[in-house]
C-alpha cells in the first residue's frame, strides 16, 4: 500500500508532500516528493481514559464506529464491569476485544469495589491485581480512586500499588480536588496521571508537581473549557481522553472533535497532535504506530487540519475505515450477567417521617461533582415524596445483585415534571438507580430494569421505553447505530418529560459513584464524599 500526500510529522514539526510505503503492516518508506493528493496523513488518535461499558458496546462493537473518527487506540479501563463479574469480566473484554484489529489496551482494575460503602458483584484484591498485572494484555493499574487509602497508608491500597510497580507499569489516578500536601504524597506513591481535574487551577498544580493531565471531554463529565488553555504550555505532559462517552455522542465524534476544537482555539496544530496521538503511546508504551519508517502501519487519511474530517482509518496496516464505510465486521459473543434481585413493590419506596428539612444533592450539569443543599421536606400520609414545584425529586438505589430494601434520598435539578427514569448503569457498583415525582413511577422504572435484568428506561404518563443491556446489566449485545438511537429516544422522552440536564441518563449514572465528592446515594444509604461517611437525609 502507498498512500500519498500532506505528512504530519509531529516530532519534527513538520509538514510535507509525499508518499508512505506500507508493507506486511509495517511503515517500510516515507519519502518527500511531490504529489498532487490533497490531503493529509497523520498518526491514528488515541483515547487516553475510557470506561468502554459507558459506551454501551461491547468492546468489538465500540471499535466499529470508533474507527470512523480516526480513532484507532484507547487506554480502557474495565473496572465497570469488573464491579459486577470481577475478572471474569476483564478477560471478556479482552477476548471480544482482540477480534478486531482494534487496539484496545486495558488497565487493571485497582478498585473494585470502588468503596466499602456500596454493594458490588465482585472484588478484586492485591491478589487479583497481581494475576492481572502478569498479563501482556494489561498495560497499566487503572484509575487508582482510593486516594484516602494512598494517602492514609492503607496496606491493601499500597500492595495494588506495589504490584504495578514490579511490573514496572504506569499507575494511573483519580483524585478531584486532591491539593497540597495530600497531592504530593498521593503522586510520590507512583501514581502518574489525572483525568478528574475541573478547574485551571488543580490541573495546572498537578502539572507542577509531576503529573500527566488528560483533557477529559465525556457524556457527562465537560472539562475542555477548563483546562485547554493549559495546553500550548504543557502540551508534553498532556493527553485527551473521554471517560465516559454514550452511544449517541460516540456516532457523531470522539477526540477528533477536541483536536477541531482545540485547533479553532489558535493552538498550535502540532502541540494538539502530540497530546491526541503521541503522548498516550509514549506514557503507556502502547503498540501503536506514530508514522515514521518501521513503525507499525497505525495511520489516518483526513481532508484538513481544522475540522479533522476522517477519509481513512488504517491499523497495521488494514484498511479500517474508507470514505464512511466500516470495514470491521460485526463479532458474535455470548451474553454474561449478574442480576439477582426480585420485583419491588410501591410501599418499597416510602419512607416514614417527621423530617421538617432534609439534605439534598445538587446535580451539577456537565460535571461528576454534586452539591449538598438543605431543602424543606415535603410529607404526604407521613411519607417524604417528590415535590415538582421546588424540583426536589425521590430518588433510589437499589441493590441488583441480592434482595434488600432501596436506598432512599432527594435529588435537585432533573427537573422532570411527569413518570420517572431508571438505569442499572450506575457507577461503579451498577445497581440500580432511579429518580421520579412519585413513588408508583419509581417503582415501575425499577422493575422494567429488573425484568430485562438491565437496561435504562423512562415511565411517562402515556408510556414507556426501554434499552435493554443484557451484557452485565451494563452494554448491549445490539450493533451500535440501534443502540445510539434508541439511546436517543429515551435521552428525548426524558427532556420532553421536564428534564433540563444535557444528558440526564449520563448524570443519573454518577449519581451514586461516591468517590466523587460531595454528597451521594449508595444502595446503603446516602453518602458524604468529603469525609467517606455515611449521613443522615434528615436535617431537622
Amino acid at each position: 500500500m502507498i498512500l500519498k500526500g500532506n505528512i504530519v510529522d509531529i516530532f519534527n514539526r513538520r509538514i510535507f508532500k509525499g508518499e508512505i510505503t506500507i508493507k506486511n503492516g509495517t511503515i517500510t518508506k516515507i519519502q518527500e516528493k511531490g504529489c498532487l493528493e490533497d490531503q493529509y496523513i497523520l498518526p491514528g488518535f488515541v483515547d487516553a481514559h475510557i470506561h468502554i461499558e459507558s459506551s454501551m458496546l461491547v468492546p468489538s462493537e465500540f471499535a466499529r464506529i470508533a474507527v470512523a473518527h480516526g480513532t484507532v487506540a484507547t487506554v480502557s479501563d474495565p473496572h465497570e464491569i469488573a464491579n459486577v463479574l470481577g475478572v471474569k469480566g476483564v478477560e471478556f473484554m479482552i477476548e471480544n476485544g482482540k477480534e478486531t484489529p482494534f487496539k484496545f489496551n486495558f488497565g487493571a482494575p485497582s478498585c473494585v469495589p470502588a468503596t466499602t460503602f456500596e454493594s458490588a458483584g465482585a472484588a478484586i484484591d492485591a491478589n487479583g491485581i497481581k494475576s492481572l498485572m502478569a498479563k501482556d494484555e494489561i498495560k497499566y493499574l487503572a484509575e487508582f480512586m482510593n486516594y484516602p487509602g494512598v494517602i492514609h497508608n492503607d496496606a491493601e491500597a499500597l500492595k495494588k500499588i506495589a504490584w504495578a510497580k514490579h511490573f514496572n507499569k504506569p499507575i494511573d489516578g483519580h483524585a478531584p480536588g486532591l491539593r497540597g500536601d495530600s497531592l504530593s504524597k498521593y503522586i510520590a506513591a507512583g501514581i502518574s496521571t489525572d483525568h478528574e481535574c475541573f478547574t485551571y487551577g488543580e490541573g495546572l498544580e498537578k502539572l507542577t508537581k509531576g503529573m500527566k493531565i488528560l483533557i477529559r471531554e465525556g457524556s457527562a463529565a465537560k472539562n475542555f473549557e477548563a483546562l485547554i488553555s493549559l495546553l500550548p504550555e504543557h502540551f508534553e505532559h498532556m493527553m485527551f481522553c473521554s471517560d465516559d462517552k454514550h452511544p449517541d455522542d460516540l456516532l457523531v465524534g470522539h477526540i477528533n472533535d477536541l483536536c477541531a476544537r482545540a485547533v479553532a482555539k489558535g493552538i498550535d496544530v502540532f502541540k494538539v497532535l502530540q497530546a491526541a496521538c503521541v503522548n498516550p503511546v509514549t506514557h503507556y508504551n502502547l503498540e501503536v504506530g506514530l508514522l515514521r519508517e518501521g513503525d507499525i502501519a497505525d495511520c489516518i487519511v483526513i481532508e484538513d487540519l481544522r475540522q479533522f474530517r476522517i477519509k481513512k482509518t488504517i491499523i497495521e496496516g488494514q484498511v479500517v475505515f474508507e470514505n464512511g464505510m466500516r470495514k470491521i465486521e460485526p463479532v458474535a459473543f455470548k451474553n454474561l450477567n449478574n442480576f439477582n434481585t426480585q420485583p419491588k413493590k410501591v410501599e418499597d419506596f416510602r419512607l416514614n417521617s417527621k423530617a421538617k428539612t432534609i439534605r439534598v444533592i445538587e446535580c451539577c450539569d456537565g460535571e461528576l461533582i454534586t452539591k449538598e443543599l438543605v431543602e424543606p421536606a415535603t410529607i404526604s400520609n407521613h411519607n417524604l415524596v417528590s415535590n415538582t414545584n421546588t424540583d426536589v425529586l425521590k430518588m433510589a438505589v437499589v441493590n441488583r445483585y441480592k434482595n434488600a430494601a432501596p436506598a432512599i434520598a432527594f435529588i435537585k435539578n432533573f427537573n422532570l415534571k411527569e413518570g420517572a427514569i431508571a438505569s442499572s448503569v450506575g457507577h461503579d457498583s451498577h445497581n440500580i438507580i432511579a429518580v421520579g415525582v412519585s413513588d408508583e413511577a419509581i417503582c415501575k422504572a425499577v422493575n422494567l430494569i429488573i425484568e430485562q435484568k438491565g437496561g435504562i428506561c423512562a415511565i411517562s404518563d402515556s408510556g414507556s421505553k426501554i434499552l435493554p443491556l443484557p451484557v452485565a446489566g451494563i452494554m448491549s449485545d445490539q450493533d451500535a447505530s440501534s443502540v445510539g438511537q434508541q439511546y436517543a429516544a429515551l435521552d428525548t422522552m426524558a427532556k420532553e418529560m421536564g428534564s433540563t440536564l444535557t444528558a440526564p441518563f449520563m448524570s443519573l449514572s454518577f449519581m451514586a459513584l461516591l468517590v466523587i465528592p460531595s454528597l451521594k446515594l449508595s444502595d446503603k444509604g446516602l453518602f458524604n464524599g468529603n469525609d467517606f461517611s455515611f449521613t443522615d437525609l434528615k436535617v431537622n
